[in-house]
Protein backbone atom coordinates (compact mmCIF):
# COMPACT_ATOMS: atom_id res chain seq x y z
CA UNK A 1 0.00 0.00 0.00
CA UNK A 2 1.44 3.35 -1.03
CA UNK A 3 1.87 5.90 1.78
CA UNK A 4 -0.39 8.93 1.77
CA UNK A 5 0.14 12.44 3.09
CA UNK A 6 -2.85 14.59 4.08
CA UNK A 7 -3.01 17.97 2.35
CA UNK A 8 -4.87 20.84 3.92
CA UNK A 9 -6.73 23.44 1.91
CA UNK A 10 -6.19 27.15 2.39
CA UNK A 11 -8.55 29.89 1.19
CA UNK A 12 -7.15 31.50 -1.94
CA UNK A 13 -8.33 34.90 -0.77
CA UNK A 14 -5.87 34.89 2.13
CA UNK A 15 -2.90 35.11 -0.26
CA UNK A 16 -1.75 38.31 -1.91
CA UNK A 17 -2.50 38.14 -5.63
CA UNK A 18 0.37 38.19 -8.09
CA UNK A 19 1.06 41.70 -9.39
CA UNK A 20 -0.42 42.55 -12.74
CA UNK A 21 2.45 42.76 -15.26
CA UNK A 22 3.16 46.16 -16.75
CA UNK A 23 2.63 46.60 -20.49
CA UNK A 24 5.35 44.99 -22.58
CA UNK A 25 8.01 47.58 -23.36
CA UNK A 26 10.01 45.61 -25.94
CA UNK A 27 10.90 42.18 -27.31
CA UNK A 28 14.44 40.80 -27.40
CA UNK A 29 15.87 37.57 -28.77
CA UNK A 30 16.34 34.92 -26.07
CA UNK A 31 19.74 33.79 -27.34
CA UNK A 32 21.01 37.36 -27.67
CA UNK A 33 20.02 38.00 -24.07
CA UNK A 34 21.60 34.73 -22.90
CA UNK A 35 24.91 35.43 -24.69
CA UNK A 36 25.23 38.94 -23.29
CA UNK A 37 24.31 37.88 -19.76
CA UNK A 38 27.21 35.41 -19.85
CA UNK A 39 29.52 38.31 -20.62
CA UNK A 40 28.23 40.73 -17.99
CA UNK A 41 27.36 38.61 -14.92
CA UNK A 42 31.00 37.67 -14.05
CA UNK A 43 31.79 41.37 -13.53
CA UNK A 44 29.14 41.78 -10.82
CA UNK A 45 30.36 42.06 -7.22
CA UNK A 46 29.97 39.04 -4.93
CA UNK A 47 30.35 41.01 -1.68
CA UNK A 48 26.91 41.17 -0.03
CA UNK A 49 27.99 44.21 1.99
CA UNK A 50 27.81 46.12 -1.31
CA UNK A 51 24.29 45.07 -2.40
CA UNK A 52 23.96 47.56 -5.25
CA UNK A 53 27.11 46.24 -6.92
CA UNK A 54 25.86 42.62 -6.74
CA UNK A 55 23.34 43.47 -9.46
CA UNK A 56 23.14 43.81 -13.21
CA UNK A 57 21.59 47.04 -14.41
CA UNK A 58 19.12 46.63 -17.28
CA UNK A 59 18.37 49.83 -19.18
CA UNK A 60 15.98 50.02 -22.12
CA UNK A 61 16.57 53.03 -24.33
CA UNK A 62 14.67 52.92 -27.59
CA UNK A 63 15.80 49.89 -29.59
CA UNK A 64 18.64 48.85 -27.25
CA UNK A 65 18.63 46.98 -23.95
CA UNK A 66 21.92 47.68 -22.17
CA UNK A 67 23.26 45.33 -19.49
CA UNK A 68 25.93 46.62 -17.11
CA UNK A 69 27.75 45.27 -14.05
CA UNK A 70 30.73 46.37 -11.96
CA UNK A 71 32.61 45.24 -8.86
CA UNK A 72 34.67 48.49 -8.68
CA UNK A 73 37.66 46.88 -10.40
CA UNK A 74 36.03 46.27 -13.78
CA UNK A 75 32.94 47.31 -15.71
CA UNK A 76 31.21 45.11 -18.30
CA UNK A 77 28.61 46.63 -20.64
CA UNK A 78 26.70 44.74 -23.35
CA UNK A 79 24.00 45.85 -25.77
CA UNK A 80 21.08 43.67 -26.86
CA UNK A 81 18.94 44.73 -29.85
CA UNK A 82 15.34 45.34 -28.81
CA UNK A 83 12.10 45.81 -30.72
CA UNK A 84 9.97 48.40 -28.89
CA UNK A 85 6.27 47.66 -28.45
CA UNK A 86 4.52 50.12 -30.81
CA UNK A 87 1.34 49.94 -28.73
CA UNK A 88 3.15 51.10 -25.59
CA UNK A 89 6.05 53.45 -26.42
CA UNK A 90 7.31 53.40 -22.84
CA UNK A 91 10.81 54.78 -23.26
CA UNK A 92 12.41 57.90 -24.68
CA UNK A 93 16.05 59.02 -24.83
CA UNK A 94 15.26 61.45 -21.98
CA UNK A 95 13.47 58.82 -19.92
CA UNK A 96 14.95 55.33 -20.35
CA UNK A 97 13.54 52.43 -18.34
CA UNK A 98 15.92 50.83 -15.87
CA UNK A 99 16.03 48.15 -13.18
CA UNK A 100 18.72 46.67 -10.91
CA UNK A 101 18.39 42.88 -10.86
CA UNK A 102 20.52 40.68 -8.57
CA UNK A 103 23.18 38.87 -10.59
CA UNK A 104 22.37 35.64 -8.72
CA UNK A 105 18.79 35.82 -10.01
CA UNK A 106 19.90 36.49 -13.59
CA UNK A 107 22.31 33.55 -13.36
CA UNK A 108 19.32 31.26 -12.79
CA UNK A 109 17.34 33.04 -15.50
CA UNK A 110 20.18 32.55 -17.99
CA UNK A 111 20.19 28.81 -17.25
CA UNK A 112 16.59 28.74 -18.45
CA UNK A 113 17.33 30.98 -21.44
CA UNK A 114 20.14 28.69 -22.65
CA UNK A 115 17.69 26.32 -24.36
CA UNK A 116 15.10 28.93 -25.33
CA UNK A 117 14.50 30.28 -28.80
CA UNK A 118 12.30 33.09 -29.98
CA UNK A 119 11.51 36.43 -28.36
CA UNK A 120 11.52 37.49 -24.73
CA UNK A 121 9.03 40.18 -23.74
CA UNK A 122 10.33 42.62 -21.13
CA UNK A 123 8.18 44.93 -19.02
CA UNK A 124 9.30 47.49 -16.44
CA UNK A 125 6.67 47.79 -13.72
CA UNK A 126 6.58 49.75 -10.51
CA UNK A 127 8.81 48.27 -9.33
CA UNK A 128 8.70 44.70 -10.70
CA UNK A 129 10.53 43.61 -13.84
CA UNK A 130 8.69 41.03 -15.91
CA UNK A 131 10.18 38.65 -18.48
CA UNK A 132 7.81 36.57 -20.58
CA UNK A 133 9.28 33.64 -22.49
CA UNK A 134 6.71 31.58 -24.37
CA UNK A 135 4.02 30.65 -21.86
CA UNK A 136 6.31 31.35 -18.86
CA UNK A 137 6.25 34.70 -17.06
CA UNK A 138 8.98 35.61 -14.55
CA UNK A 139 8.33 38.48 -12.15
CA UNK A 140 11.49 39.80 -10.49
CA UNK A 141 11.75 42.27 -7.61
CA UNK A 142 14.58 44.70 -8.40
CA UNK A 143 16.96 46.31 -5.93
CA UNK A 144 16.80 49.97 -5.05
CA UNK A 145 19.46 52.40 -6.22
CA UNK A 146 21.57 52.78 -9.32
CA UNK A 147 25.01 51.75 -10.46
CA UNK A 148 27.62 54.50 -10.77
CA UNK A 149 27.52 56.40 -14.06
CA UNK A 150 29.50 53.78 -15.95
CA UNK A 151 29.11 55.58 -19.28
CA UNK A 152 31.32 58.37 -17.93
CA UNK A 153 34.07 55.84 -17.17
CA UNK A 154 34.50 54.86 -20.81
CA UNK A 155 36.75 57.17 -22.76
CA UNK A 156 35.56 58.11 -26.24
CA UNK A 157 39.11 58.86 -27.41
CA UNK A 158 42.25 56.78 -26.92
CA UNK A 159 45.91 57.12 -27.84
CA UNK A 160 46.55 53.56 -29.02
CA UNK A 161 44.35 50.68 -30.21
CA UNK A 162 45.74 47.16 -30.66
CA UNK A 163 44.02 44.09 -32.08
CA UNK A 164 45.02 41.09 -29.94
CA UNK A 165 44.88 37.45 -31.01
CA UNK A 166 42.57 36.02 -28.33
CA UNK A 167 43.61 32.32 -28.44
CA UNK A 168 47.28 33.27 -28.10
CA UNK A 169 46.52 35.55 -25.16
CA UNK A 170 44.49 32.81 -23.46
CA UNK A 171 47.32 30.27 -23.83
CA UNK A 172 49.86 32.76 -22.46
CA UNK A 173 47.62 33.61 -19.51
CA UNK A 174 47.12 29.93 -18.71
CA UNK A 175 50.91 29.43 -18.56
CA UNK A 176 51.34 32.52 -16.40
CA UNK A 177 48.67 31.33 -13.98
CA UNK A 178 50.36 27.93 -13.71
CA UNK A 179 53.71 29.58 -12.90
CA UNK A 180 52.08 31.78 -10.24
CA UNK A 181 50.46 28.73 -8.65
CA UNK A 182 53.74 26.76 -8.73
CA UNK A 183 55.63 29.65 -7.12
CA UNK A 184 53.19 29.81 -4.22
CA UNK A 185 52.79 33.56 -4.73
CA UNK A 186 49.02 33.51 -5.04
CA UNK A 187 47.55 36.91 -5.75
CA UNK A 188 50.42 37.96 -7.99
CA UNK A 189 49.45 39.89 -11.11
CA UNK A 190 50.41 39.25 -14.70
CA UNK A 191 52.31 41.85 -16.69
CA UNK A 192 51.68 43.04 -20.22
CA UNK A 193 55.12 44.26 -21.28
CA UNK A 194 56.18 46.11 -24.42
CA UNK A 195 59.96 46.19 -24.77
CA UNK A 196 62.04 48.88 -26.47
CA UNK A 197 61.25 47.40 -29.90
CA UNK A 198 57.49 47.24 -29.30
CA UNK A 199 57.37 43.44 -28.85
CA UNK A 200 54.54 42.47 -26.49
CA UNK A 201 54.76 39.65 -23.95
CA UNK A 202 52.69 38.44 -21.00
CA UNK A 203 54.58 37.32 -17.89
CA UNK A 204 53.80 36.48 -14.25
CA UNK A 205 55.05 39.01 -11.73
CA UNK A 206 56.69 36.62 -9.27
CA UNK A 207 59.91 36.53 -7.32
CA UNK A 208 62.40 39.31 -6.61
CA UNK A 209 63.32 41.95 -9.21
CA UNK A 210 66.30 39.88 -10.40
CA UNK A 211 64.03 36.84 -10.80
CA UNK A 212 61.47 38.82 -12.78
CA UNK A 213 64.18 40.13 -15.09
CA UNK A 214 65.09 36.54 -16.00
CA UNK A 215 61.50 35.44 -16.69
CA UNK A 216 60.80 35.48 -20.39
CA UNK A 217 57.21 36.39 -21.07
CA UNK A 218 55.03 34.59 -23.59
CA UNK A 219 54.81 36.56 -26.87
CA UNK A 220 51.39 37.95 -27.79
CA UNK A 221 50.32 38.51 -31.38
CA UNK A 222 48.87 41.96 -32.04
CA UNK A 223 48.35 44.57 -34.74
CA UNK A 224 48.39 48.30 -34.04
CA UNK A 225 45.29 49.82 -35.66
CA UNK A 226 45.44 53.31 -34.14
CA UNK A 227 48.23 55.43 -32.74
CA UNK A 228 51.81 54.41 -32.06
CA UNK A 229 52.87 50.99 -30.81
CA UNK A 230 53.86 51.28 -27.12
CA UNK A 231 57.52 50.84 -26.20
CA UNK A 232 59.13 50.26 -22.80
CA UNK A 233 55.73 50.10 -21.12
CA UNK A 234 54.22 47.75 -18.53
CA UNK A 235 50.64 47.15 -17.41
CA UNK A 236 49.75 44.79 -14.57
CA UNK A 237 46.43 42.96 -14.29
CA UNK A 238 44.65 40.56 -11.97
CA UNK A 239 44.95 37.21 -13.81
CA UNK A 240 41.44 36.02 -12.84
CA UNK A 241 39.88 39.27 -14.02
CA UNK A 242 41.95 39.22 -17.21
CA UNK A 243 40.76 35.66 -17.87
CA UNK A 244 37.12 36.71 -17.44
CA UNK A 245 37.69 39.57 -19.87
CA UNK A 246 39.19 37.27 -22.52
CA UNK A 247 36.46 34.66 -21.99
CA UNK A 248 33.80 37.32 -22.55
CA UNK A 249 34.84 37.50 -26.21
CA UNK A 250 34.04 33.81 -26.78
CA UNK A 251 33.60 32.98 -30.44
CA UNK A 252 35.91 35.77 -31.62
CA UNK A 253 39.51 35.24 -32.74
CA UNK A 254 40.47 38.82 -31.95
CA UNK A 255 39.58 41.67 -29.62
CA UNK A 256 40.72 45.27 -29.47
CA UNK A 257 42.73 46.70 -26.57
CA UNK A 258 42.56 50.48 -26.20
CA UNK A 259 45.12 52.44 -24.18
CA UNK A 260 45.58 56.01 -23.05
CA UNK A 261 48.98 57.54 -22.40
CA UNK A 262 49.95 58.49 -18.87
CA UNK A 263 50.20 62.24 -18.42
CA UNK A 264 53.62 63.48 -17.38
CA UNK A 265 53.88 63.63 -13.61
CA UNK A 266 50.60 61.78 -13.05
CA UNK A 267 50.45 58.64 -10.89
CA UNK A 268 46.81 57.89 -11.71
CA UNK A 269 46.31 54.39 -13.11
CA UNK A 270 44.46 54.38 -16.42
CA UNK A 271 42.12 51.47 -17.19
CA UNK A 272 42.42 49.01 -20.05
CA UNK A 273 39.47 49.08 -22.43
CA UNK A 274 38.57 45.94 -24.41
CA UNK A 275 35.96 46.01 -27.17
CA UNK A 276 34.58 43.80 -29.91
CA UNK A 277 35.09 46.44 -32.59
CA UNK A 278 38.08 48.59 -33.54
CA UNK A 279 36.58 51.76 -32.02
CA UNK A 280 36.44 52.43 -28.27
CA UNK A 281 32.74 53.25 -28.52
CA UNK A 282 31.79 50.60 -31.09
CA UNK A 283 30.67 47.00 -30.95
CA UNK A 284 28.07 45.33 -28.76
CA UNK A 285 30.35 44.72 -25.78
CA UNK A 286 32.80 46.86 -23.80
CA UNK A 287 34.96 45.76 -20.88
CA UNK A 288 36.87 48.18 -18.67
CA UNK A 289 39.60 46.65 -16.49
CA UNK A 290 41.52 48.54 -13.83
CA UNK A 291 45.22 47.64 -13.75
CA UNK A 292 46.97 46.51 -10.58
CA UNK A 293 49.46 48.77 -8.84
CA UNK A 294 52.38 46.40 -8.08
CA UNK A 295 53.90 46.40 -4.61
Amino acid sequence: MAPTVPVGEFPVGEFAPAPTPAPIAAHIDAQDLYRQLQRVIPAACTDDTLPTLTTVQLTLNGSTLTLAASDRYRVAVADVPATPNPDHPATTPEHPLTALIPASVLTRVSTYLKTCTGPVAIAFGNPELTLTIGDTTLTIQPREGNLPRFDAMFSTTVDTSLTLDRPTAQKALKKCTALITASGERGSPVTLRWDETGTLTLAPRIGEPDDRARIKGMPLTFTTVHGATPTARELHANPAFFKDALDAFAGADTLTLHLRDQKEGSTKMLPLLLTTGPCPTGGDYRHLLMPVRPS
